[in-house]
């Protein structure tokens, strides 16, 4: 049988070490290679291609929680087992669903059991767990995901089964929902028309036509968004 191809993703050297040793001498799994943060670790999945990864939950830049919502995405999503010094991140959330949860510091026996019974963590189970909103979207591209902050992103637009990303260095497209994002996203975004999300810290100007109807206008972008009769009254407000 084949065995699982790996990935240790830490932000502490010492707790990587220790983890790949233990691995190591389990010998269940094919350690490919570690990751020091999400970022990193985003690179390698696309070119390691692992099975399995075993994720910090805390890290600084991006949680693990928030990567592995990112890698849920993908068509073929690999297994995780997280790994934490700190007990209250759900843990209950995660055992029902049976994917592996290991407190720091791993015991050996612990890691071999979890190893066994890994499991591919979707899209669903994620949304079983309170996880704080996304400071990223994963964009694709023809080299694989892309990270884009939430803070670069201009506006969100509706565009046929998908939503258009336009941020500081361009446009990219996303399967999330207008209405999801805006559910997630919270105050930060001001819905403009059905079509539409801005992000507030861009917004240059809102300009009263002749018509009587209004527009946006967004620094970033040379083009400027209707708003609707409708959303108008609030979005003054709200500004």
């Amino acid at each position: 049988m084949t065995r699982m191809r790996a990935l240790v993703v830490d932000d502490e050297a010492p707790a990587r070490d220790r983890l790949g040793a233990l691995l190591r001498e389990l010998d269940q799994v094919e350690l490919v290679g570690e990751a020091r943060d999400a970022f990193q670790a985003l690179e390698q999945v696309d070119t390691l291609a692992p099975d399995l990864l075993y994720l910090d939950v805390r890290m600084p830049g991006m949680s693990g929680l928030e990567l592995a919502r990112h890698l849920a995405r993908l068509d073929e999503p690999p297994a995780i087992i997280f790994t934490t010094a700190h007990g209250e991140h759900a843990m209950e959330a995660f055992e029902a669903e049976a994917v592996g949860y290991l407190l720091k510091p791993i015991r050996r026996e612990k890691l071999a059991t979890a190893t066994e019974r890994a499991q591919r963590l979707n899209a669903q189970q994620l949304a079983a767990v309170a996880a704080p909103a996304r400071t990223h979207l994963a964009v694709r591209t023809r080299t694989g995901l892309r990270m884009v902050r939430i803070e670069d992103v201009i506006c969100l637009q509706s565009e046929d089964k998908y939503t258009a990303v336009r941020h500081t260095a361009g446009t990219d497209l996303i399967e999330d929902s207008l209405r999801a994002l805006e559910s997630e996203l919270g105050p930060r975004f001001l819905r403009v028309h059905r079509g539409a999300l801005v992000n507030r810290e861009f917004i240059a100007a809102i300009e009263r036509m002749a018509d009587g109807t209004h527009q946006i206008r967004l620094r970033g972008i040379d083009d400027t968004l209707p708003v609707s009769r409708r959303l108008a009254g609030d979005l003054k407000t709200q500004l």
